[in-house]
């Protein structure tokens, strides 16, 4: 392809050559000869760890390195230099804080729109995703999640809504637009018993000639022929540290790794190449929730992810791989004291998170079944007082719509609580305006500059895997 025709044609010099100088100003020239003698990206893998904020980074290694002597697969990559790294600016188009729609929709398509939509502009025009135009490229497309595949963070490289809770209008999407792989939870938007319309999605992608698996070992049996729809929970898929100590979620639900690693498999051998967005997006939940074995554990599973594309990557040397976050959440960090190091170490004692401590509770527990579930969960033995104040929270207890606290559940009362005891504390339970951590490896990592708007990675991936803007 002629360099020179792409950046004429497409959106780069549009826009002011932003990925060649992310702040406000004039294009430059570049020097064609060099870029020339880069590596075309033939496939490009997406790794997001959803409301990461650079305290969950920082906690994550420093847990691994004192569980295991070895810190993170992330963190490994910037001490072995083998990554492109950056800090980016993912404000959206109405808030400095975005939300995971419009911090999506940044990268699906080029523009910042406001905090709840889809690819649709701020004057209503709808943007073409760009995992759409990579199709079009003629290349497989497909996203796994530890959230609703429907979520915000796939569909913002997917499809165009007003919404981002049109959710079971974004599964009718996916049955239309047919990506090649597509894992996550979200049993609520395709099941004919969950849906207001009672369609059944499973039927409709069967009959459109898609394989359709509900658990692990159907994932694993499936074979390549056809595209595929994983769906393996009702909602988002339980966290990591409760799936691995309950022999039933782990015999049916699929790690994040193990989703990458299945649909790398299935999409590896394309002659055209592949797009693969990959999400750990209950980090982002637990950091609403404050809810520390939630946040470490999916972030960890997060990093064997990473580990899984990265292998894949090194060995193919075809594969652009981008590792990034979409905004802070909560903004965590290990405090200052002289129990520290033992306290938050306690963290690796942990059985389950604390949505699993508290879902387990109501107006009937008693104070001493308090103590005795968090002691069983966490390894700690609440005061009488402590657990009181626990269990008052259920006297008013109201069953109502919450994005990622339907029941409100007293998550900051035993975070609180927790951090006493694991010198672990948050700022907050909602999103933050941190700049992302990004890092790139493979071909056109080179295009990666030390500071970078959101939207600029959207041509930065078309860029480097040589697809011209012009759909």
């Amino acid at each position: 392809m002629n360099r020179r025709k792409f950046f004429k044609n497409g959106s780069l010099f549009a826009i002011g050559a932003s990925l060649i100088n992310p702040f406000e100003g004039n294009a430059q020239e570049v020097d064609f000869d060099t870029l020339k003698k880069n590596k075309k990206a033939k496939n490009i893998i997406v790794i997001v760890s959803d409301g990461m904020s650079i305290g969950t980074l920082n906690m994550t290694d420093i847990y691994l390195n004192r569980k295991t002597g070895k810190g993170s697969n992330w963190l490994q990559l910037y001490k072995d230099n083998k990554v492109s790294r950056a800090l980016m600016d993912m404000a959206s188009a109405s808030s400095i804080v975005t939300d995971s729609a419009a911090a999506s929709s940044s990268w699906g398509s080029g523009f910042r729109v406001k905090n709840g939509s889809l690819n649709v502009g701020v004057n209503g025009e709808e943007y073409l995703p760009i995992w759409q135009k990579f199709k079009k490229a003629g290349k497989m497309a497909g996203c796994v999640t530890t959230v609703p595949i429907t979520h915000a963070t796939p569909a913002g490289f997917c499809i165009s809504s007003e919404s981002r809770n049109s959710q079971n209008s974004i599964a009718e999407m996916y049955l239309d637009l047919k990506f090649d792989i597509m894992m996550g939870g979200g049993n609520n938007y395709f099941s004919p018993e969950s849906r207001k319309d009672k369609r059944n999605m499973y039927q409709e992608f069967a009959e459109k000639g898609f394989t359709v698996v509900k658990n692990r070992a159907e994932m694993l049996a499936s074979d390549n022929s056809k595209p595929i729809l994983g769906v393996f929970y009702n909602d988002g898929l339980p966290y990591s540290k409760d799936r691995e100590n309950s022999k039933e979620l782990t015999d049916a639900i699929p790690t994040l790794a193990e989703m990458t690693e299945r649909a790398i498999d299935k999409m590896k051998n394309h002659p055209n190449g592949f797009v693969l967005q990959i999400e750990a997006g209950k980090v982002d939940w637990a950091a609403h929730g404050n809810d520390i074995a939630g946040l470490i554990y999916d972030q960890v599973g997060h990093d064997e992810a990473i580990k899984v594309a990265m292998d894949f990557a090194e060995k193919d040397k075809n594969t652009l791989v981008i590792i990034t976050t979409d905004h802070g959440n909560a903004n965590p960090g290990i405090i200052y004291g002289k129990d520290a190091n033992d306290n938050f170490d306690s963290i690796q004692n942990y059985k389950h998170t604390n949505e699993w401590i508290l879902n387990g509770m109501g107006q009937e527990t008693s104070i001493n079944q308090v103590i005795e579930r968090i002691e069983y969960a966490n390894k700690i033995v609440l005061k009488e007082d402590e657990a009181k104040e626990i269990l008052n929270y259920y006297s008013n207890i109201k069953l109502e719509d919450g994005l990622y606290n339907p029941k409100h559940l007293p998550f900051k009362k035993l975070s609180d609580i927790q951090k006493k005891r694991n010198s672990v504390s948050w700022i907050s339970m909602d999103h933050s305006a941190d700049y992302s951590e990004t890092a790139m490896f493979g071909p056109g990592s080179h295009l990666l500059k030390p500071f970078l708007k959101n939207t600029d990675l959207h041509y930065l991936m078309l860029e480097a895997a040589e697809v011209e803007n012009n759909f």
